[in-house]
């Protein structure tokens, strides 16, 4: 399976798991021209919307390089920091069967979806996905790490602690965390607005179920 028809059939399966639409209403200015037709847009839902994603996570400076920086930017058609794409999605138990997450996080969400996004400059496929550099932490930040590796590159859809008020945002977590009362999920402080690149950090989840706060909850795009 080439590289653009394994992309586009990631993204199909995940649009169709979340119950996401291609969003032809996006801004053109979502991602560059080469990775826009393969793109999804991560942001979240205290600083954007589908409609307006207004930031979204994105490598720092563009550098394919592990060890990385992964964070939230303003979206941008000519700079390719934000093409982010999927490269990988089904269960968490699929993971586990080909032992991507452990058998303690396949206990705890193996109904869910869980998910790879891989860093594709330009459309061009990095083999680094967004993820941690050891098992989940407080405070430890996104970078980029190569896919292949176990564990600490799958991040969990967690949409059984979506609000009622707003089911279509979802905490993602990480499915590294050694914690499943609090589990570690993706969460940015401060403001993308005032600030040129805002770094995405683990933090334990508060507020579940129900009651998750907006820096701690996410949304996305399939573009189209």
């Amino acid at each position: 399976m080439s590289i653009k028809t394994k992309v586009l059939t990631a993204v199909a399966t995940l649009a169709v798991a979340l119950g996401l639409s291609t969003v032809g209403a996006a801004p053109a200015s979502a991602a560059t021209p080469q990775c826009g037709p393969h793109c999804i847009q991560i942001f979240n839902a205290k600083y954007g919307t589908p409609a307006n994603p207004g930031f979204v996570e994105s490598v720092f400076g563009g550098i394919a390089k592990a060890g990385v920086p992964t964070g939230v930017h303003r979206v941008s058609s000519h700079n390719p920091a934000g093409d982010i794409i999927v490269s990988r999605v089904g269960l968490v138990s699929d993971f586990y069967a080909t032992g991507m997450v452990s058998a303690a996080v396949n206990r705890h969400y193996g109904n869910l979806q869980g998910v790879q996004v891989e860093y594709a400059p330009r459309g061009k496929a990095t083999g680094l996905c967004s993820g941690v550099a050891t098992t989940a932490y407080q405070n430890e930040g996104l970078s980029l790490v190569p896919c292949s590796t176990p564990g600490t590159t799958v991040f969990i859809i967690d949409t059984a602690d979506s609000p009622a008020t707003a089911p279509t945002y979802y905490p993602i977590v990480s499915a590294s965390t050694t914690d499943f009362v609090h589990p570690y999920t993706m969460t940015i402080d401060g403001n993308p607005a005032h600030e040129c690149f805002v770094r995405i950090r683990l933090r334990h989840l508060i507020g579940n179920p129900g009651h998750v706060p907006q820096n701690q909850l996410w949304g996305s795009n399939v573009l189209n």
